[in-house]
C-alpha cells in the first residue's frame, strides 16, 4: 500500500482489520472457512507484559516528516509516510510521547530472526499507518487470540514512528554469523565517571523506539511487537518518555527538561540536509554497506535529584546550566538563539562544556524524552531525562562529549547516569518488498 493509499483509507474499517475513529468492522467474510488457522498461527500464540500507564496526549504540532522530506501536518492526528531512504524517527519533528523497548533475542535460529524482522516491518507499516495489526483485533477465529490487542481501536496514526536498531550483542561470535558485518563504529560505551548503571536498564540485541502524540499509540506499537515476537524475542528493558526535551524544528519553541530550563537550543535542524549528512547519517564511503544511510543511537537513562535541585538558588541554576531560566539566552546574551561566548561562561557550566564549539564542531540529534516512574522509596521522585541521541560515530561524538561531561559538568551533583545502551540504526525500508535489516541479515 501506498502512502497515499494508506492515507485514504484512514477512518475506514477493511477485512484485513483497519481501525476507524469509531473502532467498528466490517463482518468476517462468509468465504473464509471457519475452521482456518489465521495469520496470528504463525506469529505466536503468547504475549509479553508490559506496563501500560501513560497521560493524555499532547496538542496540535508543527510538521510530519518521513525518510525524505517534511510537511505541514493539519493536526497530531497526522500519518508519518513509513518507507524512505532513513528510517523514520530520527529527523521527523519530535513526537510529544515515548515508549522505548530494548529487547533479547531468544532464538538460535537466524532464520527465525530473519522472518521475525520481516513480519515486524509488516506490521510497523500498517500500525505506522492507523491500522490494527494483521486481521485486526476481533471478528476472527473465537478460539484463537486476536492478532491486535486492541487498545488503538478508534483512535488517529498520531504521528507514530517506529524506528529499530541492532546492539552489539546480535553481532557476538556465536550467534546469527553476523561477528565479520559488525560496524567498527558500534563500540560498547566506557565506563564514564560517575556512572551508576543497573545492568537491567541497559544493553539489548534489538531496540524499537515508537514516538507519538497519543501514547497509547506508542504503547500499543511496543506491546504488539512483542507480541508477534513471543518465543524469539523478550522485553530486556523498556521506557516510557513524556514531554519532548529537545526539538528537531528549531522554529519552535525548544522545550525544557525538568530542571526547568530550555533544552536543545542548538540541536540538529532535522529540515537540514546537509547538517543531517555530516553529523547523522552513516556515509558509504565509512560503511559497512548494509548501514549506509542509517545512523547510530546511544540511549541514556539520567536520574535528577529534583528535590536537591529545587531547593538551589536561582543563580546556582543558571550558572550551572550557563544560561538564564527564562529567555534561554546564553551568559552575557539577550535572546535564546544568540551565539553563546564560552569563555563568559563558568568553565564547569553544562553548555560551555557540550557546546559543539568545545568539541571541534561535532553536533548530535538529539531527541530525548522526560520520564517519571513514581518514588525511589524514600519519598523523592524516580524522575529524569531519558537521552536518545543519534550520530554517524559515536566514537566522535557521544563518547568525548560525555568524557568532558563526566569530568567536569556542575550539573553532575545533580544527575546521575544509570542505564546505557548503544546501537546501529539501519537504513529505511525502502518500498513494500524491503524489510527492517534486509541488507544485514540475508
Amino acid at each position: 500500500m501506498t502512502t497515499d493509499d494508506a492515507r485514504s483509507t484512514q477512518g475506514t474499517e477493511d477485512k484485513q482489520g483497519t481501525r476507524d475513529k469509531q473502532g467498528t468492522r466490517e463482518k468476517q467474510s462468509p468465504s473464509r472457512p471457519s475452521h482456518s488457522p489465521s495469520r496470528r498461527s504463525l506469529l505466536g500464540w503468547g504475549g509479553a507484559g508490559l506496563a501500560l500507564g501513560a497521560a493524555a496526549a499532547g496538542g496540535a504540532v508543527a510538521a510530519v516528516r518521513d525518510g525524505d522530506s517534511t510537511a505541514p501536518a493539519a493536526d497530531s492526528g497526522a500519518a508519518v509516510p513509513f518507507h524512505g531512504t532513513h528510517q523514520a524517527g530520527i529527523a521527523t519533528a519530535v513526537q510529544d510521547r515515548l515508549h522505548f523497548a530494548a529487547f533479547d533475542v531468544t532464538t538460535e535460529d537466524r532464520a527465525e530472526l530473519a522472518q521475525l524482522l520481516k513480519d515486524w516491518t509488516r506490521a510497523a507499516e500498517r500500525m505506522t499507518a492507523g491500522h490494527a495489526v494483521g486481521e485486526g483485533a476481533y471478528g476472527g477465529l473465537a478460539e484463537a487470540p486476536p492478532d491486535d490487542t486492541g487498545e488503538a481501536l478508534g483512535l488517529k496514526p498520531s504521528r507514530l514512528t517506529l524506528t529499530i536498531g541492532f546492539g552489539p550483542s546480535l553481532f557476538a561470535e556465536d550467534r546469527f554469523g553476523l561477528a565479520e558485518r559488525r560496524p567498527a563504529a558500534l563500540v560498547e560505551l566506557p565506563k564514564f565517571p560517575g556512572d551508576n548503571l543497573d545492568p537491567a536498564r541497559g544493553g539489548g540485541d534489538l531496540c524499537v523506539q515508537a514516538c507519538a502524540d497519543d501514547p497509547q499509540v506508542a504503547v500499543h506499537a511496543i506491546r504488539n511487537l512483542a507480541r508477534i515476537g513471543f518465543g524469539k524475542v523478550a522485553v530486556r528493558w523498556s521506557q516510557l518518555g513524556f514531554g519532548k526535551t529537545s526539538s528537531t524544528t528549531p522554529h519552535a519553541q525548544t522545550p525544557r527538561n525538568l530542571f526547568g530550563f530550555k533544552d536543545g537550543t542548538s540541536n540538529v535542524d532535522g529540515t537540514d540536509t546537509a547538517a543531517l549528512d555530516k553529523h547523522v547519517w552513516v556515509p558509504e564511503k565509512t560503511g559497512p554497506a548494509w548501514l549506509t544511510g542509517g545512523s547510530y543511537l546511544v540511549a541514556r537513562r539520567i536520574s535528577m535529584r529534583i528535590e536537591s535541585w529545587d531547593r538551589t538558588s536561582l543563580q546556582e541554576q543558571e550558572d550551572v546550566f550557563g544560561r538564564d531560566k527564562g529567555e534561554g539566552a546564553a551568559v552575557g546574551k539577550a535572546r535564546e538563539h544568540d551565539k553563546p561566548s564560552l569563555k563568559a561562561m563558568l568553565p564547569t557550566s553544562h553548555v560551555r562544556l557540550a557546546h559543539p564549539d568545545s568539541h571541534h564542531g561535532v553536533r548530535m540529534l538529539r531527541r530525548g524524552y522526560s520520564f517519571t516512574d513514581g518514588t525511589d522509596g524514600l519519598g523523592r521522585l524516580d524522575a529524569g531525562l531519558f537521552f536518545l541521541a543519534y550520530q554517524r560515530d559515536v566514537r566522535d561524538a557521544f563518547i568525548p562529549v560525555q568524557r568532558s561531561l563526566a569530568r567536569s559538568d556542575a550539573l553532575n551533583e545533580y544527575i546521575q547516569h544509570v542505564g546505557s545502551a548503544v546501537f546501529a540504526i539501519p537504513p529505511g525500508v525502502r518500498d513494500k518488498d524491503d524489510w527492517w535489516g534486509r541488507a544485514l541479515i540475508s
